[in-house]
């Protein structure tokens, strides 16, 4: 193959993982529950074969699919973007990313305001929205940062816009990044600029910026950029991976916005891989508990996904997955939950029909890296000669 597009569904999730209550989460299923959204209209996804995949039974299924497709296992011990991620990439986690439940110790935040000249609010675990509603005014008051965390293995930093310049806030994630190592060693701290007012509500804004644990291993972009190949991240892929590996980024303002970008770099002649990120399935529907909105931004990609495939020729191949799932209807937190993810592999030299369930998320990494004839060192199993 000359060029491989991956693009991940940022938390779309297909059915519970059969430990998904030690992760605590019960009965979850991202795909049945957008399924149950008249906004959800996907007859592309369900022709290459998204309804046959193992275990879907909220989705009728194609008489002949258009792609092969198989369920995959994660094989990680964690259901967060960081982990998943690698696992995509080909590094399985066996042990999860420390998170922090009662908020981060006294000692780290002592080191954290002292290096960045302000105080800290909060310190707890907060939905985003909510955290900039209770603290805001208090942070506009007084200076201080909106530090929190979730169930994920993160520290967030929230700061005003016209408050703290965007720079000093990037800054100030970065003194956290050389700070959270070892026992802290966070998958990601994240800058969560906002604006808005009390009286009219605060909203979080697109300046969202990552900064990522570095990646244990060599991954997948390492090999491709290392063979001499194009390594194209779209979205926050460039973040998850601490920068390394890509040849080339770009960053997303929107599902849309990325999708847009995929299909400029469609339109160039480029050897390797474009590895494709869209957040607001996650970011702007799955934590917020939208179940309509998440059905709706699927029906949007697969509309997108219907004038995209013409575009493929004859050495290019088209793979959709997902890093964990967030069920938009699942109410007993607002986070990531632990499922299976599906995988559509689409292409004119594509061998339709099912590969299974599959161990690994990492089963994607051994695959593109034998199509692209590049080595790489990875438990992940090729299915390369079962599709083509």
């Amino acid at each position: 193959m000359k060029r491989i597009f991956l693009i991940v569904l940022d938390s779309f999730g297909i059915g519970a993982m059969p430990d998904a209550e030690k992760f605590g989460d019960v009965n979850v299923n991202t795909l049945r529950s957008c399924a149950g959204s008249d906004k959800l209209e996907i007859p592309n996804m369900i022709s290459a074969g998204l309804g046959n995949i193992d275990g879907v039974t909220c989705l009728p299924k194609a008489d002949a699919p258009k792609g092969a497709y198989a369920r995959l296992t994660e094989a990680s011990m964690g259901k967060d973007t960081t982990i998943g991620h690698w696992e995509i990439a080909g590094i399985v986690s066996p042990d999860p990313l420390p998170t922090f439940p009662k908020g981060f110790p006294k000692d780290l935040l002592d080191d954290f305001e002292a290096a960045t000249g302000r105080g800290v609010l909060c310190n707890l675990p907060y939905s985003g929205t909510d955290v900039i509603r209770d603290y805001g005014q208090t942070h506009l008051d007084t200076g201080k940062w909106i530090v929190y965390t979730s169930a994920d293995s993160v520290f967030q930093v929230a700061a005003h816009e016209e408050k703290v310049p965007l720079e000093e806030l990037y800054n100030a994630c970065r003194t956290a990044r050389k700070l959270l190592k070892g026992k802290y060693g966070v998958g990601r701290v994240i800058a969560r600029p906002f604006l808005g007012s009390a009286e009219k509500g605060f909203y979080r804004t697109a300046n969202r910026h990552d900064f990522s644990l570095e990646p244990p291993a060599r991954t997948l972009l390492d090999a491709v950029s290392q063979a001499g190949l194009d390594s194209l991240a779209v979205g926050k892929i460039f973040d998850i991976f601490a920068g390394r590996g890509t040849t080339e980024h770009v960053y997303n303002k929107s599902n849309l916005d990325g999708l847009h970008h995929t299909d400029d770099y469609a339109e160039r002649d480029f050897h390797g891989l474009c590895f494709v990120n869209l957040v607001d399935f996650d970011m702007v529907y799955g934590h917020r508990r939208d179940v309509d909105g998440y059905a709706k931004a699927l029906s949007e990609f697969d509309g997108w996904l219907g004038s995209f495939l013409p575009k493929l020729g004859d050495e290019d191949l088209l793979m959709i997955t997902a890093d964990h799932g967030c069920d938009p209807a699942y109410t007993a937190t607002t986070d990531h939950t632990r499922e299976y993810v599906p995988l559509l592999v689409l292409g004119r030299q594509v061998r339709p029909g099912s590969l299974g369930t599959r161990g690994s998320f990492a089963d994607i990494a051994a695959t593109i890296a034998e199509l692209l004839g590049i080595s790489l060192e990875t438990p992940g199993k090729s299915f390369a000669s079962e599709i083509l």
